[in-house]
């Protein structure tokens, strides 16, 4: 879930900066600082934009530098257990898909890739169903819930596992053609069924 929060920090302008534009000095600054990094409260920094209300600068003993308040936003993801979230096939490797949702990416496992067995084709290389002839390969869309979340210090380091098993997750092409077959299983169930009306 991508949420924004208002935030007030402090910057540091060096001399070498002090003839350029200080919003865009104190952007530069914060972006290096936050974006990217992990937050345990608010999940990981994607972006620092609309800095604001820089003060004037303070002078500390010893110190060159200048010394501003500031205030900008931050936009933030953090995955939540249950959320449904769309995303592309980054990689695929024997026991399962990484797919990238935002800044993040989860595994699907195999065995939540889909409600049948798919095999792993190192030479497509794809995920196949041969029942059904689903396949699932690098670059696809999917739809998937996550299942659990463990965060840590670094986007590298942190966990999130996907499930696609569930009805109407998926590859959004499985998702199409089943949503066809549902309507074409409700015709027919109509028109079995007939009109309805009854003769007096």
């Amino acid at each position: 879930m991508y949420k924004i929060y208002s935030v007030s920090d402090m910057f540091k302008m060096s001399p070498e900066h002090f003839g350029d534009n200080i919003s865009e000095v104190a952007s530069e600054v914060l972006q290096r600082r936050y974006e990217g990094a992990i937050d345990k409260d608010v999940g990981v920094v994607v972006a620092i934009f609309n800095v604001r209300d820089i003060s004037d600068g303070i002078i500390y003993p010893g110190d060159p530098a200048t010394h501003h308040n500031v205030d900008f936003d931050m936009l933030t993801y953090m995955p939540a257990v249950d959320e449904v979230v769309s995303g592309e096939v980054s990689e695929l490797v024997e026991f399962g898909a990484f797919v990238r949702i935002g800044p993040m990416e989860g595994l699907v496992h195999v065995s939540q890739i889909a409600g049948e067995f798919l095999s792993f084709d190192k030479k497509v290389p794809a995920f196949i169903s041969k029942k059904s002839g689903k396949n699932l390969k690098k670059g696809d869309d999917v739809l998937a819930k996550i299942s659990t979340v463990s965060m840590k210090k670094t986007v590298k380091d942190s966990k999130i596992a996907l499930t696609m098993k569930p009805d109407g997750l998926g590859k959004t092409e499985w998702i199409s053609q089943e949503g066809k077959g549902r309507k074409r299983e409700a015709g027919e169930r109509r028109g079995k069924g007939g009109s309805g009306r009854s003769r007096r």
